[in-house]
């Protein structure tokens, strides 16, 4: 059942019988035109707490699903096809050079009301907000970790705001490259053309807030104060136990058929770390969704599918693949060269049975990693033609000989993996990759678990020689995984932290494709160009990739229009209860 839904590679929806839900739905049903429906509170649990609503600093995904129900940009991604479309720019158009964007804004959009302005009510949001934030997004600052990922190098202006910010001394008009036109129209000049630029604007770091907000809250403050033009409005907020956002009824949106959005009453985060209590909560009914299932549940969850009846109601079944990648670092610039030898990292990835990693110890939850760091989920990414690399223990063997370490790896010194806490599959892998290159190569390596803000500290800064990587895509494109691995943002000494490349990989051939492929416009072009610097990496085994993810996500019955996707884009403003459909 489970290999034939990955063949597929489609969201499946199946039935299966579900406890009764003892959910009050007293404030549910309210019907409008096109057969949805107002009303009721959606239910759904983080196994992790958020670092912060704030959106410079909005990094880790359960703060980041928050925020997005609150905060907007010029453009979001389409839910279903993760496609641009315009959120808070009516409009937009470039030149030919595809150098300058003007985007033109929805008039009469308003923030959320908050104490931060007089008399208490939101303003309305103009072209000079958006021109606020974005400098903001250019400044030095412990609190901004979106500058490296968004505007370097990309917006005119960018780079020598920033290092004004730095030395204290601000630019007069902020980045020159990002200009008001008047209330309803900016201007964004580029420095080259980049294909992804739209992509780009679409990540947290380029939402929109007023400045009143930060004035009064600060980017500490705003961790938990979010003021914001979405559907919702941040309600309460206890920290680690329940965050509750409720409907926005000045919001701007309407649906196709002229109701206003959003359709929900509220959303209630909770954030209970054990997921076996988790899904008991969700069969209780006290939940409307679970998001990726713990891998010993997988196949047990997908026979009680397989065994449902045509007629019996109950939970829906979502599986997407992800783009999301799951990979092992080798720290091409450390003191111990060991992985300074092509041939050494290259014995590594023949050394790792991928498939039964994903098939026994993940229990099928994943997608064996042959082909490279960028995840097999981009339609137009023509992944199978990537040359990757296969189990072959005698291979692995011979590299090693090769490399000088002898055919049994006896003079390979003992190495570490760093892992981070917080996730026993991260153990189980380590552990029988562990294993692995104890009976594949005959080396000894060690399993260090460490907190997951320790090991970021460590492997940015250089000093994990072998250690657990993981990559969820920022937006849609090969490049947000390739710009992992390009070279020139290596800091010139090991002293200096590198916070994207972390591996310290640095080859000419690959940074030329990379960049020739970020620059050309036409897309199936710059597909061609990623492809080819893929492989080049994939050659010099610049990177161990394990499994890419799959998402598995369980709905109650009633839970309609809210497609599943490979980035888990969540847009709550027009996802409704079906009364019509019950539990029995």
């Amino acid at each position: 059942m489970l290999k034939n839904l990955k063949i597929l590679g489609l969201c499946a929806v199946l039935l299966v019988s579900a406890c009764k839900t003892d959910r009050d739905t007293t404030s549910e049903g309210t019907q409008a035109k096109g057969g949805v429906y107002y009303g009721g509170v959606f239910r759904y649990n983080e196994v992790e707490n958020y670092k912060s609503f704030f959106p410079l600093f909005c990094t880790l995904a359960p703060g980041w699903r928050i925020a997005d129900q609150v905060y907007e940009g010029l453009v979001d991604l389409d839910q279903v096809h993760l496609t641009i479309k315009n959120e808070l720019a009516e409009r937009y158009e470039y030149d030919e050079a595809r150098k300058t964007y003007t985007f033109h804004l929805k008039e009469g959009v308003n923030f959320h009301d908050d104490v931060c302005f007089d008399g208490g009510k939101g303003r309305e949001m103009t072209a000079k907000d958006f021109k606020y934030c974005f400098d903001m997004l250019c400044t030095a600052d412990v609190l901004n970790q979106g500058f490296l990922y968004s505007f370097k190098d990309k917006v005119a202006g960018a780079n020598e705001y920033y290092a004004s910010t730095e030395a204290g001394t601000p630019l007069e008009g902020g980045v020159s490259g990002i200009k008001v036109i008047d209330d309803y129209t900016l201007e964004i000049e580029l420095n080259y053309e980049f294909g992804d630029f739209l992509n780009i604007l679409t990540m947290s770091y380029c939402w929109v807030w007023p400045k009143e907000a930060y004035d009064m809250y600060g980017g500490a403050g705003m961790r938990e104060k979010a003021v914001g033009t979405g559907p919702f409005k941040l309600k309460s907020v206890k920290d680690g136990e329940s965050v509750i956002l409720v409907r926005n009824d000045s919001y701007w949106g309407v649906d196709e058929y002229g109701n206003s959005l959003p359709y929900l009453d509220a959303i209630q985060v909770s954030f209970i770390p054990a997921k076996e209590t988790e899904l008991l909560e969700f069969r209780k009914g006290n939940l409307d969704l679970v998001y990726n299932l713990p891998n010993e549940y997988v196949n047990q969850i997908l026979d009680k599918f397989s065994d449902a009846k045509d007629n019996e109601v109950g939970v829906h079944l979502q599986i997407h693949p992800a783009l999301t990648v799951e990979f092992y670092s080798f720290q091409h610039m450390h003191p111990i060269e060991v992985f300074h030898d092509k041939r050494v990292r290259q014995a590594f990835n023949y050394a790792i049975d991928k498939d039964k990693i994903v098939d026994f110890t993940l229990q099928g939850d994943g997608i064996p990693a042959h082909n490279g760091i960028v995840p097999s989920s981009f339609l137009q990414y023509n992944h199978k033609s990537l040359q990757g690399y296969s189990f072959d223990a005698e291979k692995a063997q011979s590299l090693m000989a090769e490399a000088g370490y002898g055919k049994g790896g006896k003079t390979f010194p003992n190495i570490t993996i760093d892992i981070n806490s917080g996730g026993q599959d991260h153990v189980k892998v380590a552990q029988v990759i562990q294993q692995m290159l104890t009976d594949n190569l005959g080396i000894n390596v060690d399993v260090h678990v460490m907190p997951r803000a320790q090991q970021i500290e460590d492997y940015i800064s250089g000093k994990s020689l072998f250690f657990r990587d993981h990559w969820e895509a920022d937006y849609p494109s090969p490049e947000n995984f390739l710009i992992l691995l390009y070279g020139k943002l290596v800091p010139e000494t090991m002293d200096e932290v590198s916070y994207t490349n972390r591996s310290r990989y640095v080859s000419a051939a690959f940074d030329s494709l990379y960049e020739m492929a970020i620059h050309e416009l036409d897309q199936k072009k710059r597909f061609d160009l990623y492809l080819q610097a893929d492989q080049v990496a994939i050659d010099d085994a610049a990177i161990l990739p394990i499994y890419y993810g799959e998402n598995y996500r369980l709905l109650q019955q009633k839970v309609s229009n809210f497609d599943a996707n490979p980035m888990e884009e969540r847009d709550f403003s027009q996802v409704y209860f079906d009364p019509n459909i019950g539990t029995k």
